[in-house]
């Protein structure tokens, strides 16, 4: 049985032993092992004489520090008094009704949450303002990290039997036209590029064809697009990735080299970008002079995740 105090295999008795001199009734102090005589209770001690266990009308023990005889002793003879410890269990987590510990608890071992049987476990970390939980989700045979006290609500991490890592809130979208729409059309010297569909948007950061950082980190950033009817009476053409600290160019063209409107042109950024939390990044189509005639078709994609 589990207890909390001392050890009785360490010893919840000590044994005094004294050699009496000729009608000594008063025996204190320190004994022939050394330690000094002290107990709680008077009904926790045991007296002998010469090994004949006195009863208890045979000595007075009220003090707390001795045993005095109510007949002298003869000299040589051995009084041996037996302290019995007396010990209260205090601050005990029960097996059944379960409880909390207060401060820190180590374990020297192995812990096993559980017992075999299907049902979800979880240790949960009980915060000032968020709460969080580790947890078995049984039924998933997965290891799930989240939010708040309940199991499997709002999942960060789960870790499945396979050993494969999902994070079902990780930032990570893909935007592209409106199909139907053309693209955007028509563009001039400075067009942010339209991108009115989401593919998927993990964690809800794109709106407005523009991509929010939701927290602080790297972010890796990547657009294509097919460019149609750039008008050859422009200096230079090109798509930029603006983000709020930064402008990130693809490929210029050079436009005065050619006789005729080229058809298309493809443009594409693959960026690992450093972004705080709150940062936007867009996609622009710029252009030097020239007609507002060019066109972004719906064959463009723009998408991110956050890397680390």
């Amino acid at each position: 049985m589990a207890y909390i105090g001392t050890s009785p295999s360490n010893g919840v008795r000590r044994i005094h032993t004294y050699t009496a001199t000729s009608g000594q009734t008063t025996f204190t102090g320190s004994s022939t092992e050394g330690v000094t005589l002290t107990y709680a209770d008077t009904n926790y001690i045991d007296v002998f004489q010469n090994g004949v266990l006195l009863g208890s009308a045979d000595y007075t023990s009220t003090s707390g520090t001795s045993v005095v005889l109510a007949q002298g002793a003869s000299v040589s003879d051995l009084v041996v008094i037996v302290v019995y410890d007396v010990f209260s269990v205090a601050d005990t987590v029960s097996k059944t009704a379960g409880g909390s510990f207060d401060s820190a608890v180590t374990f020297d071992g192995d812990v096993t949450i559980g017992d075999a049987s299907a049902a979800d476990k979880k240790i949960l970390f009980d915060g000032n303002a968020q709460d969080f939980h580790i947890g078995l989700d049984d039924s998933a045979d997965s290891l799930t990290i989240g939010l708040g006290s309940t199991l499997g609500t709002t999942s960060h991490m789960v870790i499945d039997s396979t050993g494969a890592i999902t994070k079902p809130l990780q930032p990570a979208f893909l935007a592209v036209p409106n199909s139907g729409s053309g693209g955007t059309t028509n563009m001039s010297t400075n067009t942010t590029i339209v991108f009115g569909t989401e593919k998927f948007d993990q964690n809800g950061d794109f709106a407005s064809n523009t991509f929010t950082a939701p927290v602080t980190g790297k972010y890796q950033l990547n657009f294509m697009a097919r460019v149609d009817q750039v008008d050859v009476d422009s200096n230079w053409s090109r798509l930029v990735l603006v983000t709020s600290n930064t402008t990130y160019e693809s490929q210029i063209i050079d436009l005065g080299g050619l006789s005729g409107d080229p058809a298309y042109w493809m443009f594409n950024i693959n960026v690992l970008a450093d972004m705080d939390a709150n940062d936007t990044a867009f996609i622009k189509y710029q252009q030097d002079g020239g007609a507002a005639q060019t066109d972004v078709t719906e064959q463009a994609f723009f998408s991110g995740y956050l890397a680390c």
